[in-house]
């Protein structure tokens, strides 16, 4: 008669204090570690794991971190790519964060003992960033900017809006849902492709809150169109809010149909939304400039507490705009020779399945969509991408015409040695 394998099966708590298990224990939590060795103990239950190797099995699935987010190398070409994250923070980003992750003065003055305005550090930098606001405003992601913004300004009256800009942006989010949400009423004016400011002018009454005027940044509309410029709606007797979107302090020449805060509020914007995990290279949160008194409007409402951002946010968005380039930026004006000797240095050690191939790279995160930006890049045979992704790191391509493209835009080179090796162990 066959043993029951069940028998063989060590007691949780006897595995769990096994002297190899003492660091995992520390570093991953008993919670965690625990469930990874009741799954290795219904292996062997299972017949699929020797009683024998238990602890090995056990060893062989513990997780690096204490999280179930993987980390990848975005091989894609698509800087702010929304499912990876959008922009990868700087080195200076990352270490200010980490400096973050412990007790911090982030409302407390160590020159007094006293408490201190929130974030003053972040909202210091951004006011030098942008001189021509007369303040600023940061709450956790950029959706959350404009629904603050138009909940002070409109909730109970009227937002003028083109129909031309009333835009989904991604996963079934749609802006009009979003700012109905606040209580104000959308006063839609012109047409799908022609507004003009008198559409926004013959709108206006006493039951107007505010212009809201959106940056259709994830697609183009072309032939016999027409939208009125922030120039031409301002002045006109109540607030007006543009929403751009994509984070751009300032004029980029790479980017010339992309709207920026600088811009938008010398042409007459009486406050700018924007995002703070696109086109600036931060972390996420959103970013609200402008009239002074507007802002301190938004600053004093209810809701700017629920939408506040924490410590680590603050740290981090700090960091990217005083500190150096940071990747998104590096990506966006990468060199397409230097690109190409980058692959072509690893496609000499691969052999003859891989290739060096031209390729396009794009802005990403609904910015700039009409932009291509021109590199090069690893081709493989298409059985490549599934093997890639599930390596450790992950690292994710694209697939064009039956070929892995692995693009290095977005890979920084110290990473080229892991990249290297990650394909290397897929053949």
């Amino acid at each position: 008669m066959l043993a029951d394998p069940r028998r063989s099966v060590p007691a949780t708590d006897i595995v769990l204090n096994s002297p190899q298990l003492r660091e995992p224990l520390i570093r991953l939590g008993r919670p965690l570690v625990r469930s990874v060795v009741r799954a290795s103990q219904e292996r062997v239950r299972g017949g699929t794991v020797d009683p024998e190797a238990l602890l090995e099995d056990v060893l062989g699935h513990l997780p690096a971190h204490a999280s179930t987010l993987h980390a990848v190398i975005n091989a894609t070409g698509v800087i702010l790519h929304t499912n990876l994250g959008r922009a990868a923070l700087s080195a200076a980003a990352r270490d200010a964060l980490v400096a973050a992750t412990g007790y911090v003065d982030v409302e407390f003055d160590l020159a007094t003992g006293t408490r201190a305005p929130r974030g003053r550090g972040v909202l210091a930098a951004l006011r030098a960033a942008l001189p021509d606001a007369g303040d600023v405003l940061v709450v956790n992601n950029g959706a959350a900017a404009l629904l603050l913004t138009v909940t002070t300004l409109a909730q109970g009256a009227e937002v003028v809006w083109s129909r031309g800009e009333m835009v989904e942006i991604g996963d079934g989010f749609r802006l009009p849902d979003l700012v109905a949400s606040t209580g104000a009423r959308i006063r839609e004016v012109g047409t799908t492709n022609r507004t003009v400011r008198q559409d926004y002018a013959a709108a206006l009454g006493p039951s107007s809150g505010c212009i809201l005027k959106v940056h259709p940044s994830n697609f183009t509309i072309d032939g016999f169109t027409a939208s009125a410029a922030v120039t031409d709606l301002a002045g006109l007797g109540v607030p007006l809010v543009v929403d751009i979107g994509s984070g751009l302090l300032a004029p980029d020449a790479l980017l010339p149909g992309e709207p920026d805060v600088t811009t938008m509020l010398r042409d007459g914007a009486d406050i700018v939304t924007a995002s703070g995990d696109k086109l600036l290279g931060g972390p996420q949160a959103g970013i609200v400039a402008g009239r002074a008194d507007l802002v301190a409007r938004l600053r004093r409402h209810p809701m700017a507490r629920a939408l506040r951002v924490d410590k680590l946010t603050l740290a981090a968005l700090e960091a990217t705009l005083i500190g150096p380039d940071n990747p998104t930026t590096a990506g966006l004006h990468a060199d397409p020779s230097w690109l190409r000797g980058r692959v072509e240095a690893i496609v000499s050690r691969l052999g003859g399945e891989a290739g060096t191939v031209p390729c396009a790279g794009a802005v990403g995160g609904g910015s700039a969509p009409g932009v291509a930006l021109p590199g090069w890049a690893i081709s493989l045979p298409e059985k490549y991408a599934d093997r890639l992704r599930a390596g450790d790191p992950a690292v994710v391509g694209r697939v064009e015409h039956g070929r892995c493209l692995l693009d290095l835009r977005c890979v920084p080179t110290d990473c080229d040695a892991t990249l290297l090796a990650a394909v290397l162990a897929c053949t």
